[in-house]
């Protein structure tokens, strides 16, 4: 059976779940979602929360509260997801794209201070943990302007002595998709840490039922939360099997910053093409995928110039698989193949 990237930590105890919501009066937004904001408060320690349908929807009612006029400008990786260049384009504002620095994947210094150098009236940006990596804040911080921030990879990445006094996001974005570190099938929490900023969330005002999170996802959601440690435990024996052969290779692997990675992905920067390592798994019956192939650089949204580095780890950055349901016998069998890349 081949082995694929990506696999929905989803186990019984996750569809009990889903299946007692489902025999309950009502099935849309309810008292399991309030039991999951309720969940999430005591692992997150926020002020404030809201259960959404979508991630999109999350951005959008983010963006909403910071009271942005049409024009103004959102500075983002290029390495961010599709979805926001087209939520912020809909609010009438205009995306800036920031490069990435090659060895981290992650917004720096210098990238930063060459997009605010083309860009102008930049009133907030949209901080990315992309593939779960989180970048330095300090320098995040330094810009001086309300931050929005999305965790819904790095869910479980421990930052060094991060504290308020460095960087506190206005908002938050936790996303649940199928995807993302923790999920429901589908939907986003957008909270806030501060009292302050509670306050502008909660002039979004009465949502619509079809913004909110249905309880059957919720229910999902609420077992995702209690399993983390458990799951993040499995990555990281994964991920140190998988970094035994990967230093044995000429391929090169994406450098942290000073954090306890979460293990949401293992992705190798390539020596060689991305086809030729895809067919080599082909044969070996692993499927690999592009890192990058659903991001603003990776679709072609970003022009290759505008941002060279996204634009390169773009081409050559493959996945390989890596969640907890993956076990060590099939990782094994994983690590056998990064070893052996072409």
């Amino acid at each position: 059976m081949k082995i694929e990237v990506y696999s929905p930590t989803i186990r019984r105890k996750e569809m009990d779940a889903v299946l007692t919501a489902m025999v309950e009066d009502r099935i849309g937004p309810g008292e399991q979602a309030k039991f999951l904001v309720q969940t999430a408060r005591e692992k997150i320690k926020f002020d404030y929360c809201l259960s959404l349908r979508s991630p999109a929807i999350a951005l959008y009612l983010a963006l909403r509260a910071l009271n942005l006029e049409k024009g103004q400008g959102v500075l983002i990786s290029a390495l961010s997801p599709l979805y926001y260049g087209r939520v912020i384009e809909d609010l009438g504002l205009v995306p800036y794209y920031c490069d990435v620095d090659l060895s981290t994947a992650c917004v720096s210094r210098e990238t930063i201070s060459k997009a605010l150098g083309e860009g102008q009236n930049i009133k907030c940006m949209l901080l990315h943990h992309a593939l779960g990596f989180v970048p330095d804040v300090e320098v995040v911080a330094e810009l001086g302007v309300p931050v929005i921030e999305d965790c819904s990879r790095s869910y479980g990445t421990e930052t060094v002595e991060r504290s308020a006094a460095v960087l506190t996001p206005v908002f938050t974005i936790l996303g649940l998709e199928e995807r993302d570190m923790l999920t429901s099938g589908g939907g986003a929490l957008l909270y806030s840490v501060n009292r302050k900023d509670t306050a502008l969330l909660r002039g979004s005002g009465d949502l619509p039922p079809e913004y909110g999170l249905p309880d059957m996802n919720a229910a999902l959601a609420v077992v995702q939360f209690k399993e983390a440690a458990k799951n993040l435990q499995k990555r990281r024996e994964i991920a140190e099997l998988y970094t035994q052969s990967a230093v044995r290779t000429r391929h090169k692997m994406v450098v942290r910053q000073e954090t306890e990675y979460n293990n949401y992905a293992f992705p190798l920067i390539l020596e060689t093409g991305l086809n030729e390592v895809k067919a080599y798994a082909r044969r070996k019956d692993i499927a690999v995928e592009n890192a990058f192939e659903n991001t603003l650089a990776g679709s072609g949204v970003v022009p290759p110039e505008k941002c060279p580095h996204a634009y390169s780890l773009s081409l050559r950055t493959v996945l390989f698989p890596l969640y907890p349901r993956l076990g060590m016998t099939r990782a094994g069998k994983v690590a056998k193949l990064i070893m052996t890349l072409p």
